[in-house]
């Protein structure tokens, strides 16, 4: 069986971003965005995900983080498309509810060809640190990239950490039901032929 991987190059004026995945093995995880937050953020994505994944992203992080943030969510999403290709035998379908100590998301999504984003994750009041209204254009770019219908909602939670992290880590497990060979699922999985 050939594995689905997919390794993208994208560079702007802005941003250097290269990331080389694999859905079939769990390894090697490798993530350097310049973002801290962002590189553990993605590393959780991944191994709940139980994909290998390698980002190196560099980019204008002394305007603010916004550009590569929302870079590596299309880079991201573009090669997650090319390594699923045609889509035949996957699941397609992925959901999961996932607690972080008190903080409770749910996430659900499809990879359907048709690119939606519902963002239902408040934050609470943010003093220091990652500017966690980032995420929101991270999972739309990763959305878009990705033909995925994709909603996640923050059910309940305190910690803001807490809370980027059960998206995240339920986000990987969504996507890891979604991503998986269904054997009773021969071709394309829609009465359409065509996803």
């Amino acid at each position: 069986m050939n594995q689905r991987k997919a390794t993208v190059l994208r560079t702007t004026k802005e941003t250097r971003i290269e990331i080389a995945l694999n859905l079939d093995r769990p390894s090697p995880v490798k993530v350097h965005t310049a973002i801290a937050f962002m590189d553990h953020m993605l590393t959780l994505l991944a191994h709940h995900a139980g994909m290998g994944l390698t980002v190196k992203a560099s980019g204008d992080t002394e305007i603010d983080d916004h550009h590569l943030v929302e870079d590596i969510g299309i880079t991201l999403g573009l090669a997650l498309a090319k390594a699923l290709a045609s889509k035949k035998g996957i699941a397609r379908y992925g959901n999961f509810l996932l607690p972080m100590d008190e903080a409770l998301s749910y996430v659900a999504l499809d990879i359907s060809g048709r690119p939606y984003l519902k963002y239902d994750v408040p934050f609470r009041f943010q003093k220091t640190g990652f500017d966690l209204d980032l995420l929101q254009d991270f999972f739309y770019a990763l959305a878009v990239n990705a033909g995925m219908t994709l909603h996640l909602a923050l059910k309940s939670g305190r910690n803001n950490h807490h809370i980027a992290e059960s998206v995240f880590k339920g986000f990987g497990r969504a996507l890891r039901q979604a991503v998986q060979k269904d054997i009773r699922q021969k071709g394309i999985p829609s009465t359409k032929g065509k996803l």
